[in-house]
């Protein structure tokens, strides 16, 4: 299994809208790619230097395979919209993760 992960600082003003624009558009149709089988949105909690808020974003997908499929078919696509909508608001770095281990607990009923 491997984790896309976008890490995103929005500038304060713009948080509001982007969350909104991430949740309703961006990460559904990340989804609707059919590459990635859930994504989740975590607010990173460090006061960056530069100011702004701090997101990362992670897609997990099965296989390197997909992931690279999602890079030639998909990838330029889905960043163009966001860079024009937030242009000069953001920073992003992605980053690729493989999961070594995956433990869920099971409570007692």
């Amino acid at each position: 299994m491997y984790i896309y992960n976008v890490t995103v600082n929005i500038e304060a003003s713009e948080e509001e809208r982007w969350l909104k624009w991430m949740q309703e558009k961006h990460i559904p149709e990340m989804l609707n790619t059919g590459k990635f089988t859930e994504a989740k949105l975590c607010q990173v909690m460090v006061e960056e230097e530069m100011g702004g808020v701090t997101y990362s974003v992670q897609y997990t997908t099965e296989c390197k395979e997909m992931l690279d499929k999602y890079y030639q078919e998909n990838a330029e696509q889905m960043r163009d919209e966001g860079a024009q909508l937030f242009k000069g608001n953001f920073v992003a770095f992605r980053t690729e993760l493989r999961v070594v281990n995956h433990v869920k607990t099971f409570t007692k009923s």
